[in-house]
């Protein structure tokens, strides 16, 4: 009869083999790449000492020498003290393939996450689909998808690329809320080899789907210089979502600041006098927002729209603002396409929005009219009508044509609308106002008097129709605000928007229809 002390014996011994299941070949394997295990990782990524693993005994049935963890480590810990669960690729086993044991583990993971509404962090680092399994591993991988949905929405979830993600596995990470990667890491649904067999073309891995080309096509949202950096970015985006969409979003510091700081003083300064000169955006966010603070979210795509998580008053809000800096801050349809997909993570969240609008509108130009500008366009402006979230709008400069629409204005669903005396809103400005509506009066004038004659236009335009003031009066702009008082008014907007509901009027419809 065997005793305790033997069967504490073999618990010890089995969970030291499951620690390392393909022992010391598996070692080297991860030492010649220069990487850690997927426990270590995962402890790198939670608070010290919280985690805690759920089915490291699991293995392939029937199969005496079945590695366990079958490719794949699971479990539970806590991130600034808030529950997560995370799914760590094991690529030391089965290239960390999915087989039936690794779905089933998987599975039960996300389960756990959506019963226990909490956060779901996947640590990608896998071979894709076990070829030795057959039909069971692609079952697997469609049912893991079809968990995904219960949680999208529900609970946030952050895919972390680690190596290469190819095929089917690229399916799991793309149905995520973020995707966070290194930048040796590489992603694509057929790799080189492939493509040179079937069509011929030759192109390496980083060309085809290496971090920063995918970081330009708007599929990865931050690209990393390190594991350790990319998981500390996923620990602070964590930190301004709630645990799940039943909660608000965690309180920090609040209070900071309450009077108009010298920071603040220096928006008064930050517009350039001339409407042709360009500014960084980012100076003004830097000077909006508790400490400074700005998380940028798809910074490598889409540079002339900026999306990002920042603090009002302790509180987590989404920001959405135009760059000057490139593209004039026009709006394309890359952008379209950042922009709607970040509103509906914020409101999905119940994160409030915050728009600070210097755009001349939509970019011009045949390339952007094959890109389906109108139809990606158009996610952007029903991602803001359907938005129930708090939203509040700056205007710093220009806010021309569809730019004014889809940048937060208020009959799109904007809360509260301020405008800068710096502020233009209006069709179009002054130069293409001339251009459109001008052509003939300038033809008619003496060319000595063109040029003098277009500046009377212009002047007269601005003073009349291309300023806040028109706006303020017809009630479409809340307030014109002094810049250095825009902190202080946004902190005061939100707290008067802190209970707004989210009740919609009834509609018996199923569901509404994107511009797909």
């Amino acid at each position: 009869m065997t005793g305790t002390a033997e069967k504490l014996a073999e618990l010890r011994k089995l969970l030291e083999i499951a620690e390392e299941p393909t022992g010391e070949k598996g070692i080297q394997k991860r030492l010649a790449k220069g990487i850690p295990s997927a426990r270590e990782r995962a402890n790198m990524l939670l608070d010290p000492g919280s985690f805690l693993e759920m089915g490291a005994l699991m293995r392939t049935p029937g199969q005496p020498n079945a590695f366990y963890g079958d490719g794949v480590v699971t479990g539970r810990g806590t991130i600034d003290g808030r529950p997560v669960v995370v799914i760590s690729h094991d690529p030391t086993v089965y290239g960390g393939s999915v087989g039936e044991s690794f779905g089933r583990r998987v599975a039960a993971a996300m389960d756990f996450a959506y019963k226990n509404a909490c956060p779901l962090v996947v640590i990608n680092d896998s071979g894709g689909a076990r070829i030795q399994d057959g039909v069971t591993s692609l079952a697997w991988y469609a049912n893991m998808c079809r968990l995904q949905e219960d949680l999208s929405g529900f609970v946030p979830m952050v895919a972390v690329m680690f190596g290469k993600c190819a095929a089917g596995s690229v399916y799991g990470p793309v149905n995520m809320d973020v995707l966070v990667a290194t930048d040796k890491s590489y992603m694509f649904v057929t790799g080189p080899e492939v493509i040179k067999g079937i069509t011929g073309e030759e192109i390496s891995a980083e060309e085809l789907g290496g971090a920063a080309v995918q970081a330009r096509n708007g599929l990865l949202h931050h690209v990393a210089d390190s594991e350790a950096n990319a998981l500390q970015w996923v620990r602070e985006y964590l930190s301004y979502m709630p645990t799940s969409c039943l909660e608000q979003p965690p309180v920090v510091n609040p209070g900071l600041e309450p009077e108009i700081t010298d920071s603040d003083r220096e928006l008064n300064r930050i517009i350039p006098d001339s409407d042709r000169q360009g500014y960084d955006m980012h100076e003004v966010l830097l000077r909006l927002f508790d400490d400074g603070a700005f998380l940028e979210i798809g910074e490598g795509a889409a540079p002339n729209l900026i999306t990002g998580f920042a603090r009002v008053d302790g509180r987590p809000v989404g920001v959405i603002a135009n760059q000057p800096m490139q593209l004039g801050g026009a709006l394309d349809a890359a952008c379209s396409d950042k922009g709607a997909y970040f509103i509906r993570l914020c409101d999905a969240f119940n994160v409030p929005l915050i728009y600070v609008v210097d755009t001349p509108g939509v970019l011009p130009g045949v390339e952007e009219e094959r890109n389906g500008v109108i139809k990606r366009g158009g996610r952007m402006f029903r991602a803001l009508i359907e938005a129930t979230v708090p939203i509040i709008t700056i205007v710093t400069r220009k806010a021309y044509g569809g730019g004014y629409a889809v940048m937060g204005c208020k009959q799109l669903g904007a809360d509260i609308n301020l405008a800068w005396p710096t502020a233009r809103i209006a069709v179009i400005g002054a130069d293409g106002m001339v251009t459109v509506t001008g052509k003939k009066t300038l033809a008619a004038t003496p060319p000595e008097q063109r040029a003098a004659v277009r500046q009377q236009m212009v002047d007269f335009y601005n003073a009349l129709i291309d300023n806040p003031w028109v706006a303020a009066e017809r009630g479409y702009i809340d307030a014109v605000i002094e810049p250095a008082a825009t902190r202080l008014e946004i902190r005061k907007a939100l707290r008067l928007l802190r209970d707004k509901g989210t009740v919609r009027k009834h509609n018996p419809r199923k569901h509404n229809l994107y511009p797909m």
